[in-house]
């Protein structure tokens, strides 16, 4: 069972910048691709951002690109989003997702890849 714990969210105005941690209580952290999902209120879950654990290659999805980096720490057991320029439909609730050790990288922006979840914090962007 590995643990997820995200912090860093908050309320900031557009324009700004916030990052996100997320911390896993896992040994094998660095063979496991970590992600980004978000969910806003009344919307499906949506994929933002991965790092795979096979070769640190990082995927975003194409509405933050340029605006959201991903780092992972393999010492540390954490990753992180860096989300800057935020605009008001960044609002949601950023979850942090890991896979199944030596996970494929075919998936990396499908929901099913990731077999652990994160319950999930607040991140708001007023206008």
């Amino acid at each position: 069972q590995v643990q997820l714990v995200e912090s860093g969210g908050g309320l900031v105005q557009a324009g700004g910048s916030l990052r996100l941690s997320c911390v896993a209580s896992s040994t094998a952290f660095s063979r496991r691709t970590m992600a980004w999902f978000r969910q806003a209120p009344g919307k499906v879950r949506e994929f933002v951002a991965a790092s795979s654990w096979r070769d640190g290659v990082t995927n975003y999805a194409d509405y933050v690109k340029g605006r959201f980096t991903i780092s992972r720490s393999n010492t540390e057991n954490t990753v992180s989003l860096q989300m800057t320029s935020l605009k008001p439909e960044d609002t949601a609730v950023y979850l942090c997702a890991a896979s199944g050790v030596g996970a494929s990288d075919s998936g990396v922006g499908a929901s099913d890849t990731y077999i652990y979840w994160g319950q999930g914090i607040q991140v708001t962007v007023s206008s």
